[in-house]
């Protein structure tokens, strides 16, 4: 038992609180965070209020306090809310206080990480570019300038949450802050600066006086009495660095980000439960998900570089606000059957014991008799029955059964009683949207962007610019142009015309031009953001004019010194021979820049700007092209997407308000994917991975609330060159159910009982006495169970979507399951012989069932 750790006295009643809202003291010890005194076990989540809308919050929270989480975690954005140095925005999605006033509505507690550096592949991470120009200033380290801009930003932030009452110890949702965000990760790069400078934000956060606890995550000498906290796919082998202070797992990955030109990633739900419940079995008791909604990068919010507009993150809510089953579902059966436990866990440390090779014991028994436990099957490949209080338990490879009476199963993290949902995207032609009787390529109009110089403030300098401290971010693109004279004689050329321009680059991506025509283009990826490119290119006596557009897809968020990390076209720039080696550098020479898009300047996202040209000659395939058009939003209230089939890459803009970056000609490697994931040993970024081939990102979310149902405006930039006609809306739905039972799944944890017999094989004859159970529910109130497709009690093969019959399979399943289930919302089958009969004896079998709802 871990001694007595820091505790934060508060005030018992604020006056100036409403009187329905009373101060919370909120302390730690060595086993965990105290709320009034009392030992909590507590289940978190992330979601990052811009990445959704003000109008999806209520619904994210409340879906997340359904799934049984008690605290919703969030990171804050500096460079969202002081995009110029003190002019604030906490508007709309930026809405910070409204956004922690809805978490307390749901009743939920709130971890609020400040930072205010925050990583979370979101541009800069999260710092102001404006930060980057101060004189003498150096990023997180001991440094002047920096720590009077961090402490500035947090000291507001933290005062923003005092003067709304929001934290615990005034009746508030806040229960915990977080200053930094993995120093300790590449502290190592700052040397003595960097130790000096943790341990100056730890002081300057604890004496902002909030009254709750503060952590650092990522960060094994986090001073005291800060919380040193774990990040991670998996966190039970997590140590703090003092025995006063509980173990907390603030970041528990459900899934990766995605990039563009990568595959995407996904966790399997069976893999992310046994990582929870092992750290709950060895002591843990503060769980975060990472994400738990992810969202979406709107805007040019994100950082990578390469970071793609989908944020879904594999997440138990998905990207568009839908829950993801079955891994929503199944995580919250895990939360249920830990909480079960909760009584034992907060009195005791665990007492672990082997039962065997990779098996192992986890007790929490109290002296009034209250007992817990935790039996794990560490093993990647073998199931095993273990011995355990004179009972035998079937364990799973890879999974852990939580028993909390220390006799019956509650539930296995490898078996699954939520069903699955299927989800599938309708896809609705624009052109169903458009009200006009002139052909659709009529309805669209269009902007020419002109390539090269158009703005009056360019400006010249001798020599190749760096582009961040060029632009500013202001925006993605930075023009360079030269001007240079061929005289048709030079060494370089072949039959006095023909040349090859040679670019390097920083990054991001590059588009060649030679005398306005584009000669080609260049990308990095997201492992390597440079680019070196060789165009064929003609060339003429006389003046000819390059022109390179470079751009940024989103700014360096993580590393040490990541700030410093530049972008743009620095050199050289060459004409070179194809064959003789020859070569003119024109790196040096008096180059003219423009930062931005001439559209930019004129307001063309907007739509509004008497610029746009209409006609039967649409534009298509052409790079550099402004698109507009006006559609009607889909009918009903199933999430929106936009299908970018048909475009390269760009922006998009719905009534002015961008959802992000476009690339689906940016396509995934064939080699990357894996044609299934087994979820049993340990899981990597790179472990999982589908959708080879394809673009990284074809379908872009559409907030409902952005949209009207008549007369909405989208604009699109298109670099590369596209054809907008091509462009669809698809509307998101649940296509189907299914699930897969077996005879040795527990029971739905809902009906976990200490009177029932719940542990596998317990009395050592191999029949349980009790039931598994199927369950089946339509997900909108007004659905019922219309038809089913599949239904197979054996050893049926396969998984969702895709099963099949065996050998082994009950002639009578379907007719079983049809009874049980048609014409009704939701339906539960006992899975057992006695209700199928024994199509093959002495093999443990399965119900698994594919329905649909209408």
């Amino acid at each position: 038992m871990r001694g007595v750790g820091f505790v934060f006295v508060l005030v018992s009643l604020l006056g100036a609180v409403a009187t329905t809202s009373f101060a919370t003291t909120v302390s730690y010890d060595g086993r965990a965070l105290l709320i009034d005194g009392e030992r909590r076990v507590l289940i978190s989540g992330s979601i990052h209020y811009p990445r959704s809308t003000p109008d999806m919050w209520p619904d994210l929270i409340q879906k997340s306090k359904d799934g049984g989480l008690d605290v919703i975690e969030t990171y804050v954005f500096w460079n969202l809310h002081e995009p110029v140095r003190g002019q604030y925005d906490f508007e709309g999605r930026n809405d910070l206080v409204k956004f922690v006033k809805t978490v307390a509505e749901a009743g939920l507690y709130v971890h609020l990480r400040i930072g205010p550096y925050v990583c979370a592949e979101w541009n800069y991470g999260g710092f102001p570019l404006w930060l980057h120009f101060i004189r003498g200033i150096q990023f997180r380290t001991d440094n002047e300038p920096f720590k009077e801009e961090m402490q500035r930003f947090t000291s507001k932030i933290v005062d923003m949450m005092q003067q709304e009452k929001l934290y615990a110890s005034q009746g508030g949702p806040i229960i915990l802050s977080q200053i930094e965000n993995e120093y300790g990760n590449i502290d190592s790069a700052y040397g003595s600066a960097g130790k000096s400078y943790i341990k100056w934000a730890a002081s300057m956060a604890t004496s902002l006086d909030t009254g709750v606890p503060w952590v650092m995550c990522q960060q094994a000498d986090a001073p005291d009495p800060i919380i040193n906290t774990c990040n991670g796919f998996y966190c039970d082998q997590f140590t703090p660095n003092s025995v006063k202070k509980p173990k907390m797992w603030t970041e528990n990955w459900t899934g990766w980000f995605l990039s563009f030109g990568g595959a995407a990633p996904y966790r399997p739900v069976e893999d992310i439960a046994f990582a929870v419940a092992r750290f709950f079995q060895l002591g843990g008791t503060f769980q975060n998900y990472y994400m738990y909604h992810g969202g979406t990068n709107f805007g040019r919010t994100t950082g990578g570089p390469f970071i793609a507009t989908s944020y879904d993150y594999d997440a138990p809510i998905d990207e568009y606000g839908l829950i993801r089953q079955p891994k929503w579902g199944h995580l919250k059966d895990l939360h249920k059957a830990i909480k079960l436990c909760e009584a034992a866990m907060i009195a005791t440390d665990p007492n672990v014991t082997s039962l065997g090779t990779n098996l192992e014991a986890s007790v929490y028994k109290t002296g009034t008799g209250s007992c817990a436990a935790f039996l794990a099957n560490v093993n990647m490949n073998s199931d095993a029955t273990v011995k355990f209080n004179g009972n035998s338990y079937r364990l799973p490879a890879w999974s852990v059964s939580i028993l909390p009476d220390c006799k019956n199963v509650v539930l296995n993290t490898a078996q699954i009683n939520s069903m699955a949902m299927m989800p599938r995207f309708t896809q609705q032609s624009l052109r169903n949207y458009i009200d006009s009787s002139d052909g659709f390529q009529s309805v669209w109009s269009w902007v020419h962007e002109p390539v090269g110089i158009s703005k009056n403030n360019a400006f010249n300098k001798l020599g190749l610019l760096e582009q961040i401290n060029t632009t500013a971010d202001k925006s993605d693109y930075l023009w360079y142009s030269l001007s240079t004279e061929i005289q048709g004689d030079e060494p370089f050329l072949q039959d006095g015309s023909q040349a090859v321009l040679h670019v390097e680059s920083l990054g991001h991506a590059l588009h060649a031009f030679i005398n306005g025509k584009l000669a080609g283009s260049g990308t990095g990826n997201s492992g390597n953001a440079k680019v070196t490119v060789d165009f064929p290119v003609t060339l003429m006596q006389g003046k000819n004019i390059i022109d390179l557009l470079s751009l940024t897809v989103g700014l360096q968020n993580y590393g040490a010194f990541f700030d410093e990390q530049g972008a743009g076209i620095t050199g050289p720039v060459k004409l070179k021979g194809s064959a003789n080696g020859t070569f003119v550098d024109l790196s040096s020479q008096l180059w003219m820049y423009q930062v931005g898009l001439q559209g930019e300047e004129l307001g063309l996202p907007s739509g509004s700007t008497s610029k746009w040209v209409a006609g039967s000659s649409l534009p298509k395939k052409q790079p550099l092209i402004w698109y507009k058009t006006k559609f009607d939003a889909p009918a009903g209230n199933d999430p929106v997407a936009l299908d970018f089939t048909g475009m390269g890459k760009g922006e998009a803009w719905i009534n002015g308000q961008s959802i992000g970056r476009y690339w689906p000609a940016f396509l995934v490697s064939n080699s990357d994917c894996t044609a299934s994931c087994n979820y049993r040993g340990p899981y990597n970024a790179k472990k999982c991975l589908k959708n080879c081939g394809k673009p990284s990102q074809q379908l872009y979310h559409v907030p409902r609330s952005w949209i009207q149902p008549t007369g909405n405006t989208l604009v699109l930039f298109e670099e590369m060159g596209g054809d907008p006609t091509q462009i669809s809306y698809a509307t998101k739905q649940v296509e189907g159910l299914c699930s897969r039972v077996s005879e040795y799944h527990p029971l739905p944890v809902d009906m976990w009982s200490t009177e029932s017999d719940l542990s596998s094989s317990s009395t050592g004859s191999g029949r349980r006495s009790t039931t598994p159970i199927l369950s089946l529910e339509c997900p909108l109130p007004d659905q019922v169970i219309s038809s089913i497709k599949f239904a197979s009690f054996g050893t049926p093969r396969g998984a969702c979507g895709s099963f099949s019959h065996s050998k082994c399979s009950s002639t009578r399943a379907l007719s079983i399951v049809e009874k049980a289930c048609m014409g009704s919302k939701s339906c539960s089958i006992g899975v057992s012989i006695d209700t199928f009969g024994d199509p093959c004896r002495g093999i443990i079998k399965s119900l698994a069932v594919e329905a649909s709802c209408t």
